[in-house]
Parts: C-alpha cells; sequence; structure tokens
C-alpha cells in the first residue's frame, strides 16, 4: 500500500517532537538510574491525577476492586501513577539497567536457556506489567531468537528513535502489529524461531471472555499461532523490587488443547491468558498499566466523574 507523504508542515512537527525525544533521553541518561525513577513516580503522581485518562484508570480500578473502600482506591491510584512514571522515564536507560546484573533477577531462567538450546518454537505471551520492555530484554539475552510484536508511533522520527533505544538492549527483531506483522510472525514461526505478544489489552472484535469477572474482548492472535502450530504458549512477568530492580519471571508453559472444534479451542485459550493476567495483576496491582481502557467502551461512558 503506498503511504501519502506528509505535508512541509506535518514533517516539521514530527522532527521537533523528535528532537525534544532526544533532548529528553540525553537528559535522562545524565543522571542515576534509580534518581531519574524516582523523580518519575513524583512527577506522574502529580501530574497523572490531572489529567483526563485519570478517570479511566479510576474507572478500571472499580471495576477489578469493586470491594476497594475509598482509602483503599486512592492508594492504588497513586501507586499505578508512581509506576507509570517510573516506566516512562527508566525507558531511556534500559540497556544501561540491563547491563548491570544486580538489577534484573531471572526467576526460572533454566526455561529459557532451555528453550534456547533446544530452538524451541513458542508464543511468548505478557502484559504491561511493570517495566515490560525489561521481558523483552531478557528472552534476547537468554540467546533466543524472537520476533517481537510492537505498536510502531505515528511520528516515523520518534519511532526510529525507540527503535534505537531498543537496539542498545538487544532487541532487534520486531514485528508491527497489523497484516504485515502478523505474517512475519507466521513466517517465524514456521522457521522454527519464537514470537512475542502483549495480550491484556482491549482488541475489538476479539473472543469475549471474563477478565476480574467482566466480559472484555480479547485478541485471539496468540492462542490461534500456538494451536496452528502446536506449539505452547509461554506466559511471563515483570515484578519491581524496589526502585529501578527488577524480577522477570518466566512462569510455566499453557498447552493448549486441539480438539478439531478450532473455534472452541481458541476460545478456551483465551479464557487461560485472561486468567493469567488476572492472577498477576490482582498479586501485584500497582504495577500493571491501568491507562488504557480494557473493558467495553459502555463502561466508560456510564462512568462518573471524579466529585
Amino acid at each position: 500500500m503506498t503511504q501519502t507523504k506528509p505535508s512541509w508542515q506535518q514533517d516539521l512537527v514530527w522532527r521537533l517532537e523528535a528532537l525534544v525525544f532526544d533532548a529528553f533521553t540525553g537528559l535522562a541518561r545524565l543522571f542515576p538510574i534509580d534518581a531519574v525513577s524516582d523523580f518519575g513516580a513524583g512527577l506522574f503522581r502529580r501530574l497523572g491525577p490531572l489529567t483526563s485518562t485519570h478517570r479511566v484508570v479510576r474507572t478500571n480500578l472499580m471495576i477489578a476492586f469493586p470491594e476497594a473502600d475509598p482509602a483503599r482506591l486512592a492508594q492504588l491510584l497513586d501507586e499505578s501513577w508512581a509506576e507509570a512514571g517510573r516506566v516512562f522515564l527508566e525507558f531511556p536507560l534500559l540497556d544501561k539497567i540491563m547491563s548491570d546484573p544486580t538489577r534484573v533477577e531471572v526467576v526460572n531462567g533454566e526455561r529459557l536457556a532451555q528453550i534456547a538450546r533446544d530452538h524451541e518454537p513458542v508464543v511468548f505471551i505478557s502484559g504491561h506489567f511493570s517495566s515490560m520492555e525489561v521481558m523483552s530484554a531478557a528472552i534476547v539475552q537468554a540467546g533466543i531468537t524472537c520476533q517481537i510484536t510492537y505498536r510502531a508511533m505515528n511520528n516515523p522520527y520518534v519511532d526510529a528513535a525507540f527503535r534505537e533505544s531498543r537496539f542498545r538492549y538487544g532487541v532487534r527483531l520486531f514485528a508491527p502489529k497489523g497484516g504485515d506483522g502478523a505474517r512475519e510472525l507466521l513466517r517465524a514461526l514456521g522457521r522454527r524461531e519464537c514470537v512475542a505478544l502483549m495480550n491484556d489489552q482491549k482488541f475489538n472484535g476479539g473472543i469475549a471472555a471474563p477478565l476480574f469477572g467482566v466480559t472484555c474482548y480479547t485478541a485471539p492472535g496468540p492462542s490461534s499461532l500456538a494451536l496452528r502450530f502446536g506449539v505452547p504458549l509461554q506466559p511471563m512477568s515483570v515484578q519491581r523490587i524496589r526502585k529501578a530492580r527488577f524480577r522477570v519471571i518466566v512462569h510455566d508453559p499453557i498447552v493448549l488443547t486441539a480438539s478439531g472444534d478450532r473455534a472452541a479451542d481458541i476460545e478456551a485459550g483465551v479464557r487461560k491468558v485472561n486468567s493469567f493476567m488476572e492472577e498477576r495483576i490482582r498479586a501485584r496491582p500497582a504495577e500493571w498499566f491501568w491507562v488504557h481502557k480494557r473493558w467495553p467502551s459502555e463502561i466508560y461512558k456510564k462512568s462518573k466523574p471524579e466529585e
């Protein structure tokens, strides 16, 4: 498909945004890692509640934890904004974080070593838990050839800068979301390589399955790929230990059953994925990325602004 050439005004705006991003990255890299992380937490704690997104975060937390009293809800709101700020400002420093062996602990790393050693194709799945890019880096550093999906930025110059940042900590194989990316995932699994996808965001037209007891729509892609190629889903998650120090957990594989009813098998896979996500979120609620609208749009339209 032929891409429309942007106007010179749009191109200028994109270039200015890229300059700001580069300046932000350069400034962040001048300071100690933990200091940058702490600054991000404090900044977002103050600015997050002033944005329209705060209402989305609050609604999501009320869906997930309807039993939470006002004090607990306020605590979760504060902690979730602090976590978002840490993740945002840590991104330019991820190569420094990953190069320091004291900052990232991998639990069940022998499973990653097995996948690399045996050239075992798997579909890695995870959600937006804490500094989620740490998981991508851990997969690559284990010696696994893996296509990692990502959503390209609207600004092509900023997108190139993001990709360059990922190159610094070893992530070099990308499958952009969309038709081209899907075809690349199929080719990768056909070559007995691994693929990695986030599977915790709303997907219009996806499979209806419960999350925290409320029906939402989840992308069937990971389950569909696993069933098509007869490979397991390999869940991973990341936890923040303290400041910019993390624990990456390689969970037990999820092996899907092929009964012959493909639609039912995919739905069963999606339900297992949602169950995994819910367990992880309940265990460490402040570390999930609450800012996206995970449930149907009608829920957010009905939610009332804070008084």
